[in-house]
């Protein structure tokens, strides 16, 4: 077979967690588990803030819209990842594996983007309360928006489709639970510094970008907060952007512990684990549970529908 045929029909083997059988089962168990709490989660806040006239602002459009991104990237990555602990071979097509980067890739640089959109929301919120909806017309909020899914689906495109450019003749064992780029590059047997140049070209700019956003907006914000001289409105402001500044430091953690050096070896699953998996199941406990205007909404919700609390 001809390296070009055979990278048109190649296949890839998923080495995932571990053979051993009661630890298959266990980790399929908890796996699961999380799966339906995040979509239910996830999902069921989209559908809230959907529902609700009065959680059309700004702030919940952004994270009904972060919500959306984490129940996609949940789905790209779960349920092929609970399918092998029980199938024989393990295997992903190439462009199973292509699509399955794709959706990760369009839903961590959403969430990027998103993140530093809910940054500037409390920004202005907190520093400049009487011309927020002037700085934050609802216009503005749905332009960046469109314009959040637009730079992180072009974004996307541009990394599956270098992906696509490489051809693959080593092994075809990937030793991760899904198809990151940065195995699938060592599996290569055509040299991906261009797609490496990619990345710091377009990549990096966007997460020091976002990050910048996010920085200098606490940065004003925390200035601003010390200035008050009510402890009520002091303790208000905090409890405003708490959620968020929790929710943005897990996410940006997460990140820079994953980013390192091409030539490393694959030791990056727990972190893969916590910025795949966990962050998408923890965003919404933590935006509902300390988030009054959810809570009450839920509990109308409740009520209308006589659901037990």
């Amino acid at each position: 077979m001809t390296t070009e045929n055979q990278s048109l029909t190649i296949e890839f083997i998923l080495i995932g967690f571990t053979d051993h059988p009661v630890l298959k089962i266990l980790l399929f168990l908890v796996f699961i588990a999380i799966y339906l709490i995040t979509m239910v989660g996830n999902l069921g806040l989209v559908a809230l803030i959907f529902m609700e006239h009065r959680l059309h602002i700004p702030m919940y459009i952004f994270l009904g819209n972060l919500a959306f991104m984490d129940s996609c990237c949940s789905c790209a990555i779960t349920p092929k990842m609970l399918e092998n602990f029980f199938s024989k071979d393990r295997s992903i097509s190439l462009y199973e594996c292509m699509a399955q980067f794709y959706f990760l890739c369009l839903a961590e640089t959403a969430d990027c983007f998103l993140l530093a959109a809910m940054a500037y929301d409390r920004y202005v919120a907190i520093c400049s309360p009487l011309q927020y909806h002037t700085k934050m017309s609802k216009k503005l909020c749905i332009q960046m928006t469109i314009g959040t899914f637009i730079a992180s689906n072009l974004h996307s495109m541009i990394h599956v489709g270098l992906l696509l450019r490489l051809t693959f003749c080593r092994s075809n064992q990937i030793d991760h639970f899904f198809c990151d780029i940065l195995p699938l590059y060592r599996l290569s047997c055509t040299d991906p510094y261009i797609n490496e140049l990619m990345i710091y070209i377009f990549s990096m700019p966007i997460q020091i970008f976002t990050i910048a956003i996010v920085l200098v907006s606490y940065i004003c914000i925390l200035f601003t907060i010390f200035n008050m001289k009510s402890k009520k409105g002091r303790g208000k402001a905090f409890s405003t952007c708490a959620s968020h500044f929790l929710s943005v430091s897990i996410f940006y953690i997460c990140l820079l512990m994953y980013i390192r050096p091409f030539e490393e070896g694959d030791k990056d699953i727990p972190v893969a684990i916590f910025y795949t998996i966990v962050i998408p199941l923890l965003n919404p406990f933590i935006y509902s549970l300390r988030n009054k205007e959810v809570i009450s909404v839920l509990k109308k919700l409740m009520k209308n529908y006589n659901i037990p609390k």
